[in-house]
């Protein structure tokens, strides 16, 4: 589960790790006093979404009038397809040093990872590999004060601010053990009027953890109204911003189909993965869901094994009567009852392939097709 930043500020704040002064806004209009008292302002959309600066979701005002007018704008904006109904308005801060620090986890090495770098800010990764210090956490051993003197000097920092880094690092730790975080990062941590602050924050708590801090993180809910409908009827669904909807009866099989259709030169509108179930009605919601989306073309890539190739083509069938389909769909069937499957396609006009390139390559065609 991500959080917002002005949440994630919030759980530094409370560990001892410094932000800047700052508070959470949903109108314009109660801008001003805040601005009033403290200055200059950056302005922060709250999006679950990375890129915010370069997209224009951060904007700085000097004055209570400037603020209120880039809050209104903010406030009636969208970015990557998300809408901005929150704002963060904190002091601006007179940046001397930009570092970046991320604690993550290591799923290969089975152990917290530290990352740190004496370049942080936006373009974060295009940083030299080389200018990054990387520390594994012995979780039963933690980040050790030592450690974190070590990876100061590694930065280059010196006297007051290696120790407030320092001093930083070993909460920042905390936080991830204390909430079940899958990382914790601040991108960047700045050098300000010679103190140490937390310019941005980001937070990924594990799901299955997120009950037991109800009451420190509110569940922040990702879903889409997409996501959300198909999460009700079990199918397994995320939206993406390509152009080929895509249903398969699998995780590996649907990874495999959207990274067969990016090197085939297109992109896929969602993930889907439908399951076990072949029965008409659970055909029917999955393409309803896919069709909702409104993708240029449609693949069904399904590889038979206990969901059976005829029973696939019978729903597909059923289904058709009732949907009137406006884009091309092509169907990719193999495995249980394969031939069987693809006969009752093609009594009923509809082409089928057995090979899963044969059908990326043909979606892909109708696809750039109609863009032509």
């Amino acid at each position: 589960m991500k959080l917002y930043e002005y949440m994630a500020k919030e759980i530094f704040k409370n560990n001892g790790i410094p932000v800047p002064k700052g508070r959470v806004f949903t109108s314009a209009e109660e801008v001003t006093d805040f601005v009033a008292q403290i200055g200059p302002v950056a302005l922060k959309s709250q999006v679950l979404s990375g890129g915010r600066g370069k997209a224009g979701g951060i904007k700085f005002a000097s004055d209570p009038q400037e603020a209120a007018d880039k809050a209104r704008e903010l406030l009636a904006s969208d970015f990557m397809g998300l809408k901005v109904d929150t704002i963060l308005v904190e002091r601006k801060l007179s940046i001397e040093k930009e570092l970046y620090l991320v604690i993550t986890y290591d799923r290969a090495r089975r152990k917290p990872l530290l990352i740190a770098s004496a370049a942080g800010g936006i373009n974060i990764e295009k940083v030299a590999k080389k200018l990054l210090v990387k520390r594994l956490i012995d979780i039963n051993i933690g980040l050790q004060p030592y450690a974190t003197r070590e990876i100061t000097r590694q930065l280059g920092l010196t006297g007051q601010i290696a120790k407030e880094v320092a001093d930083i690092m070993l909460k920042l730790y905390q936080i991830f053990r204390k909430y079940d975080a899958e990382i914790v990062e601040i991108n960047p941590l700045v050098v300000a009027d010679s103190q140490v602050f937390a310019a941005d924050a980001k937070m990924v708590v594990d799901d299955e953890a997120a009950f037991r801090f109800s009451k420190d993180v509110p569940l922040v809910e990702e879903k889409t109204a997409v996501e959300k409908k198909a999460a009700e009827l079990g199918i397994s669904y995320v939206e993406l911003d390509g152009e080929i909807g895509v249903m398969a009866n699998g995780a590996g099989i649907t990874m495999a189909t959207l990274d067969l259709i990016k090197a085939f030169g297109s992109s896929s509108r969602n993930f889907m993965d439908a399951g076990g179930g072949s029965s008409r009605e659970a055909t029917a919601s999955a393409l309803e869901i896919l069709l909702s989306v409104k993708p240029k073309a449609l693949l069904i890539n399904i590889f038979g094994g206990i969901t059976r190739c005829d029973d696939v083509a019978k729903a597909f069938i059923q289904v058709k009567e009732t949907i009137v389909f406006q884009i091309p769909v092509v169907i990719r069937l193999a495995g249980t009852n394969e031939e069987t499957g693809r006969a009752l396609l093609r009594e009923h006009g509809i082409e089928s392939y057995s090979k899963m390139d044969e059908a990326v390559a043909k979606v892909v065609a109708f696809v750039n097709a109609k863009g032509e």
